[in-house]
């Protein structure tokens, strides 16, 4: 038991690192960090050890980018979280899927959310705080950003409306939706779920991130619906900022980077592009120390970044935003008048 804690400790210990030196890290406590993270990860069952000694060697190259920059004067950390085993093209052909936006062109956007010179957004929100937040969850190997981020939504806006919060099925989006463990469209989503009556419950239609064939029986439960979906105005964090003070809202963002790859803490600002390759949920949104950031829900789990929350920096001078995120911003529609937003007594807030 003591031993653990103390492998524990260690693997903790990244996350302190001097800003004024780069560590310099004996071989032993590195492969002490190693044996740690593969327990914590629960990755300790190597049947090939060639494969695991393989793993140590993208671990030390991730630790050693990680203490490089940790040394930095940055605004965010990096650490080693779940992806610490992956090399950057693994981690980007697992979890990340370059879009098209042709599909784009074609769709209307709404000016619901415009903002005007009569609007007084407040200086936050945080959905999580107001009980329309379901727990992090982790789409594994299957690359279903999309589903994930279309039914968070859709989670919040059914808990605004009818005060119940219910956890929903991305596993019936990628068996039935037919665009299975590959790029989805989030509107194409919406639109799919508006015309099959709604979107089943987590419960009746677990996640296994694998795409199987449609199962019918476990779609005989009720569904939670919606009416449609709407863009919020493209290019605009003003724009997106209002409708975040009304739900939450589904986003695109470039995680292309080592920097998003290895996040651990704090509001990204590195260097990113505006192309979109991974989707995510906007849920909140506030500043520290006079820099303004979005509070985005991933599907990574809990144990990348913030509890599986990223920081990104909000009112840049682009009018795409940090990483493309007022690139393609979608919200659903449901229509009834919201009874509240009581906190359900379990927060799902990731350390700030």
């Amino acid at each position: 038991m003591a031993y653990t804690l103390f492998i524990i400790l260690s693997l903790l210990s990244i996350l302190f690192c001097s800003i004024s030196s780069i560590p310099t890290r004996l071989e032993s406590e590195i492969k002490l960090l190693y044996e740690g993270w593969l327990v914590v990860h629960h990755k300790n069952n190597y049947y090939d050890l060639r494969e695991k000694e393989k793993r140590y060697e993208i671990f030390k190259d991730n630790l050693r980018y990680i203490d490089e920059h940790n040394a930095g004067n940055h605004s965010f950390q990096l650490g080693l979280n779940v992806f610490a085993d992956l090399t950057l093209d693994e981690y980007r052909n697992l979890y990340l899927s370059p879009q098209s936006e042709t599909w784009n062109k074609t769709l209307k956007v709404s000016n619901r959310y415009k903002v005007t010179k009569k609007d007084k957004l407040p200086d936050s929100i945080d959905w999580r705080d107001k009980g329309a937040v379901t727990s992090v969850k982790h789409q594994g190997g299957c690359n279903s950003c999309w589903a994930f981020a279309v039914a968070a939504t859709i989670e919040g806006i059914n808990q605004i409306v009818t005060g119940d919060l219910v956890s929903l099925s991305p596993q019936e989006l990628v068996d039935c939706f037919n665009m299975g463990c590959s790029a989805g469209y989030r509107h194409l989503a919406y639109e799919f779920i508006v015309k099959n009556g709604g979107i089943h419950t987590e419960q009746d239609y677990p996640y296994t991130g694998i795409n199987t064939t449609c199962d019918d029986e476990q779609r005989k439960g009720k569904a939670v619906t919606i009416d449609g979906y709407k863009i919020v105005p493209v290019r605009d964090e003003k724009a997106l900022q209002k409708a975040v003070v009304n739900q939450p809202v589904s986003a695109g963002v470039d995680g292309y980077s080592q920097a998003f790859q290895l996040y651990q803490s704090g509001i990204f600002k590195d260097f990113c592009t505006t192309f979109l390759n991974h989707a995510i949920t906007i849920v909140g949104y506030d500043s520290e120390n006079g820099v303004d950031y979005w509070i985005v829900k991933n599907s990574w789990g809990n144990q990348w970044g913030e509890a599986g929350y990223i920081r990104i920096m909000r009112n840049v001078n682009t009018p795409e935003g940090k990483c493309g995120i007022a690139n393609w911003p979608l919200y659903p529609t449901k229509k009834g008048k919201p009874l509240g937003v009581k906190s359900k007594g379990t927060s799902n807030r990731s350390p700030s």
